[in-house]
This record gives structure tokens, C-alpha cells and sequence, in this order.
């Protein structure tokens, strides 16, 4: 199951699943892209939204950044999924109270509605911070991006918490130049965790062949 992160849509996986055999999940996070919103937006209500489409057999789950966070909640067991292996890749897990008190005013403004859908296409990559195309949702008075704004208040995640509540084998990675998720914020939550080379934060985008060595990587 490949999950993305905040603002994306299951469409930034698109290279990921051309590159790699076998069976692929890639659904869009509540409040993205083709999927419903719902009431209220946290780690444990996505992952029990996303457990609602995952058959009930084992499920390896790579995650990014958002996406990776509800892996890890998946992975706890706790919503009848078994993970045998949980990869999050680029997972912010060092917030300021600036940087939340952010976040938490953008939960708190409408989505913009433009003109056209070249210009909601434009935002909505915006926010996701990679190219998007399926983003974006026809309204009155023009076009919008999908994603439900109160998305953004979804919180600082309890790294710690959630890797050692975890029944599936962790591993958290990050492209080398990715500043949301250093590898120093990373080794402090597990002893090994995996550099992408020249990569940033959209891994998954910028060089999708890298998450084979995440894969090979035999659990423990």
C-alpha cells in the first residue's frame, strides 16, 4: 500500500508502481484528491479510514511524509490491518509551536476557488509541493483544489509513541537534501535509518527506483 503525504493525491506514486511487480493499493487520504472528507482530521481517523479498503491480508505499507505517520498508526494493529513492514519516508518529526500555530490557520481558511482549472491545478501542486493533475474539483464559481483545508490541523504525530507501539517491521528514510526530515531528527527515533543520495523530500518523484532498497531490506 503506497500512501502520500499531505496535499498530494495517490497520483505521485504513479512512477513508483511502474518500476515495481506485484499487486499495488494507492488510495487518496481522506479530504484528497477523489476521496470523501471526513468529520475530523487525525492520525487515527485516516489510518481508520484507510483500513476500510485494505483486504484483510498482510500488507506492506510505504508512506510519505503524512502518509508514512498513518502507516505507522495502521501498523499498531489497532485497525485490524497486519503490516509485516512499515517504511516512512520523509516524515517531519521535529515541530516548533510556530510551525503548528501555521499549520493550524491554514486548517482554518476555506479553499480558494479560481477561475480555472489550469489555476487550481497550479495551487493544488502548490500545496503538495509536487506536480499534481487530479487535484482539483469543479465547483460553483469555478475550480478549487480537493483537499479539505482543516487537513492541515491534523497535529504534531508521537513518533515515539507510534514506532514503539508498531507489531510490523519500522524503517524510517529520507532523500539526503531533505530539510523537513534530516537524518539526525531520524536516528534519534531508529539506529539505521536509510538516506536516499541527492534526493529531497518527494523521493517517491524524484527518483521512484530508490524504494527498492527500502523494500529488499529483510525485516527484523
Amino acid at each position: 500500500m503506497l500512501l502520500h503525504g499531505l496535499g498530494a493525491t495517490g497520483e505521485v506514486w504513479q512512477d513508483v508502481v511502474e518500476d515495481w511487480s506485484g499487486s499495488w493499493l494507492v488510495p487518496d487520504l481522506p479530504g484528497h484528491g477523489r476521496s470523501a472528507r471526513i468529520d475530523r482530521y487525525s492520525f487515527g481517523s485516516l489510518a481508520a479510514a484507510v483500513a476500510e479498503v485494505i483486504p484483510r491480508e498482510p500488507v506492506t505499507i510505504i508512506g510519505h511524509s503524512l502518509g508514512g505517520v498513518v502507516g505507522l498508526a495502521l501498523a499498531s494493529g489497532w485497525f485490524g490491518v497486519e503490516v509485516t513492514t512499515c517504511v516512512g519516508v520523509g516524515i517531519k518529526v521535529r515541530w516548533t509551536d510556530e510551525e503548528l500555530q501555521k499549520a493550524a490557520a491554514l486548517a482554518a481558511k476555506p479553499g480558494k476557488v479560481f477561475d480555472t482549472e489550469e489555476e487550481a491545478v497550479e495551487r493544488a501542486s502548490k500545496m503538495a509541493g509536487v506536480p499534481l493533475r487530479h487535484g482539483v474539483s469543479e465547483v460553483d464559481g469555478g475550480w478549487t483544489p480537493s483537499l479539505d483545508m482543516r487537513a492541515f490541523g491534523v497535529g504534531r504525530p508521537d513518533m515515539a509513541g507510534l514506532i514503539m507501539s508498531a507489531q510490523a517491521h519500522v524503517v524510517l528514510a529520507a532523500g539526503e537534501n531533505d530539510p523537513m526530515s534530516p537524518q539526525e531528527h531520524l536516528r534519534e527515533l531508529v539506529p539505521e535509518p536509510v538516506s536516499f543520495p541527492g534526493a529531497g523530500h518527494n523521493v517517491h518523484v524524484e527518483s521512484p527506483s530508490s524504494l527498492r532498497t527500502v523494500l529488499a531490506q529483510p525485516a527484523t
